[in-house]
Parts: structure tokens; C-alpha cells; sequence
């Protein structure tokens, strides 16, 4: 029986939006690109687009589909290169002049020699690594400043319980390269035997493992480790943890 596709019910326009974090230069940096159609032309702004809807409501594309062909139309990021998660929904009235618009936000991690790659859409302006630190978020777009707030929120928390750091490093990787990581994302040093505690839970909680290869240093060979596989093969990087969203469940 088909049905029509709710008539009375004000429909909102939906997008999605990607938050992609590197390193550059040892500084944790995300991608934003210059605006090149209005609203908010020549502002900074997280890349992303709206969702595509099929005729009549039907069909069309799904969230993540939308993510990952957004992200490569306005960066030339491919799905094979980043790993997306859902950050979750933002959709107070009048973030956008142009109407109704709830945004799906996701974040990716992209490691440093795929992050050369970038280059800008058709409809930007321009795309640009900034530093973290350096980001004046009341200057960007829409609400990003608050999306990317809580995307940061998020990265903190899942580098130490999720493994998200592992998107972040070589494919073999020393304890003290990992840490450096860790320590760029959380904006601070970390303590080495705290940091060494932490080493062994992601290797009891089967994210990371010991490889057999070492790697010459000054002193004595460093033990490398590399991110778990999983059943299906694929590298356990980038885990997201079952944090809780505003909803109460998770993003």
C-alpha cells in the first residue's frame, strides 16, 4: 500500500558535516574550508552538505554515505583513507539563516601523509589545515564553534578508552610514539608510568599488540606494537566507545 509521504509535517533540510583531525607539525589540527557560496561566504567552515532524499521522501542516501561523499567532494578525502564516526545531531532553530536545518556531524582521523592529499570542492572557496589551538570557533559558520567544541569533548575521551589515537600512528609504532600522540591531543604531557598502565589495558582490551620486528634506537631497540586486527581483518583503529550523546544514547 503506498503511502504518502507525510504532507503536513514540516520537513527540516538535513546535512552532514565532518570534523577531520590530523597531525601537523606535532600539533593536532582540523580542516576547514573557505565558504565559497553564501550564506557565510569567505568564512571558515567544517566541509559538508546536504543529505540526498529520493523522490517523494523515497530512498536516497544514507548518513554515512552522505558523510563519505561529502567528504570526498569538498577534500578528495576517500572513505578507504579516514575512519568516520557519528558525533551526533545538531539542530537548534535559526543556526541556519536559509531555514530549518538539523546537521549529523561526524569526525575522522586522518593520518599525516594522507592529509597532503587535501584539496578544495567545487563549492569551496579553499581548504586549510589549522591548528586546534589556533581556531577562533565564534568566527566560524553556522554553529560549527560549538560542533567542533564537542567533537574535541569526544576525541579526548575516546583516545584513552577507544583506541582513537591508532588512526594517528604508523602502521608499527613505539609506546613512546603513542604516547606523543595522546599527549597532542589532550594539549599536556603525560606521565611515562601512568602512560605505560594505560599501554597494557589496550593491549588487554585487544586493541593494540606486539609485533616481533624492533626498531634500532640510540640506546637499546624500541618493541613496536600495531593496532589489533579484528575478526573480519580489519584494523581495530578508531574504535568508538558507547559514550553517551545528549540523548542519552550513544552518538
Amino acid at each position: 500500500m503506498p503511502y504518502t509521504f507525510l504532507p503536513d509535517v514540516a520537513r527540516p533540510a538535513v546535512t552532514v558535516d565532518m570534523l577531520v583531525f590530523t597531525l601537523r607539525e606535532g600539533a593536532l589540527s582540523l580542516l576547514l574550508i573557505e565558504r565559497g557560496l553564501p550564506p557565510f561566504r569567505g568564512r571558515l567552515a567544517l566541509p559538508g552538505g546536504f543529505l540526498h532524499v529520493g523522490a517523494g521522501g523515497a530512498g536516497g542516501e544514507a548518513l554515512d554515505d552522505a558523510a563519505a561523499r561529502e567528504l570526498r567532494e569538498e577534500t578528495g578525502l576517500g572513505r578507504e583513507r579516514v575512519t568516520l564516526a557519528q558525533l551526533g545531531a545538531f539542530g537548534r532553530p535559526g543556526r541556519d539563516p536559509r531555514g530549518r536545518t538539523i546537521t549529523v556531524a561526524y569526525f575522522a582521523l586522518v593520518r599525516p601523509e594522507a592529509a597532503r592529499g587535501v584539496r578544495a570542492g567545487s563549492d569551496a572557496a579553499g581548504a586549510r589545515w589549522l591548528r586546534v589551538s589556533d581556531v577562533d570557533h565564534d568566527a566560524l559558520a553556522f554553529d560549527h564553534g560549538r560542533i567542533v567544541v564537542e567533537a574535541l569533548a569526544r576525541l579526548r575521551h575516546d583516545v584513552d578508552r577507544a583506541g582513537a589515537a591508532l588512526a594517528l600512528v604508523p602502521a608499527t609504532f613505539t609506546a613512546r610514539e603513542l604516547r606523543e600522540v595522546h599527549e597532542t591531543i589532550h594539549g599536556r604531557r603525560l606521565d611515562a608510568a601512568n602512560f605505560d598502565r594505560r599501554l597494557r589495558r589496550l593491549i588487554d582490551d585487544g586493541l593494540i599488540e606486539p609485533v616481533t620486528e624492533r626498531r634500532p634506537t640510540g640506546r637499546r631497540p624500541a618493541r613496536l606494537f600495531r593496532a589489533a586486527s579484528t575478526v573480519s581483518g580489519e584494523p581495530a583503529r578508531a574504535r568508538s566507545s558507547a559514550r553517551p550523546g545528549r540523548s542519552g544514547r550513544p552518538a
